[in-house]
């Protein structure tokens, strides 16, 4: 028994490394192009009063990418013996930009996503930042600065060796690990310290402002939010610092078993703005269980009046 057992074990054990990966990029495109989907329905539409949706929505796309670089090449390292990395000069440019280039994006997304809810809940009034306008420019900008800074791996990275296989690094400087250096700092360290700031002003402010009962009759769901921001900033706490600390300096080739899991684990995070969204949003929800029941839908959200008259809180998530 005990042998069998083994087998099976050592059966399972590539199985699931090798299937997982694919089943988040399978199971994670369909979940994010659906709430892309519902991020551009009728009610969404209104981003002048809703311009967070804009960040949403390229939030959707970014982790539709993050799931075809590293997280891919575990499954056609195991099962097809090759990865895109140095499948070819051109396979190994474009993914070795993307996967530093999704990633990143996605986390300063989040922080400008914060900080645009910290910006509404501590201000009566919109600043520029927070109107449509301000946010597309704030989306651009994230997106030019983080392409420019990896802009080096279509210039200089990758090169055929003497035996005519692809060498991902560059010829004037090593770009692994050193670049997972930086990525660790780029997309974790510095990202989840701005979003536990921000997000720790927004729980402030929506307490303060609960206190003093400016937002009593308001549609804001205080607890809703506050709930949302946590399990946000835990999540990428949990779910992406330890694989990227591990890339950073444990690397190690044949990658490691505990490597894998803590890959998956940070790929999974990419996946779950659908769930997240269908649990704390409302209206995320209801247009959600509208669309799957093909109701039709004309109405809009519709900034939540609050007890001045000349102001506005927008809805949050």
């Amino acid at each position: 028994m005990s042998n069998n057992t083994t087998i099976s074990v050592k059966l399972t054990v590539p199985l699931v490394a090798a299937y997982y990966p694919l089943a988040l990029v399978i199971i994670g495109t369909l979940l994010n192009l659906l709430t892309l989907i519902i991020l551009c329905r009728s009610t969404f539409r209104d981003t002048k009063k809703q311009p967070i949706i804009h960040y949403m929505r390229a939030i959707a796309i970014f982790d539709i990418f993050m799931l075809y670089g590293w997280n891919l090449d575990h499954y056609l390292s195991i099962e097809h013996g090759f990865i895109l990395l140095t499948y070819s000069i051109a396979t190994c440019k474009i993914f070795g930009f993307l996967n530093y280039f999704a990633g990143q994006s996605s986390a300063w997304l989040r922080v400008f996503i914060s900080f645009d809810r910290y910006l509404s809940a501590s201000r009566l009034r919109r600043p520029w930042c927070s109107r449509e306008k301000g946010v597309l420019i704030i989306i651009s900008c994230i997106i030019i600065l983080v392409a420019l800074f990896n802009l080096h791996f279509f210039i200089f990275a990758c090169f055929y060796r003497s035996n005519g296989t692809v060498n991902p690094n560059a010829q004037l400087y090593k770009i692994y690990p050193l670049w997972d250096y930086i990525n660790l700092g780029v997309y974790n360290c510095v990202p989840f310290i701005l979003m536990v700031i921000f997000n720790s002003g927004v729980i402030y402010h929506l307490i303060k402002r609960r206190q003093t009962r400016i937002i009593q009759q308001s549609h804001i769901q205080h607890r809703a939010i506050s709930i949302t921001l946590v399990i946000t900033t835990s999540l990428f706490l949990i779910m992406t610092i330890p694989a990227t600390i591990v890339a950073a300096f444990f690397f190690t080739t044949p990658t490691t078993s505990l490597a894998k899991i803590l890959d998956s684990a940070l790929y999974t995070y990419h996946i779950t703005s659908f769930p997240l969204y269908l649990i704390t949003f409302k209206e995320f929800r209801r247009e959600c269980i509208k669309m799957v029941t093909c109701k039709n839908n004309n109405g809009r959200i519709v900034p939540t009046q609050v007890a001045i008259a000349t102001t506005r809180i927008p809805n949050q998530l």
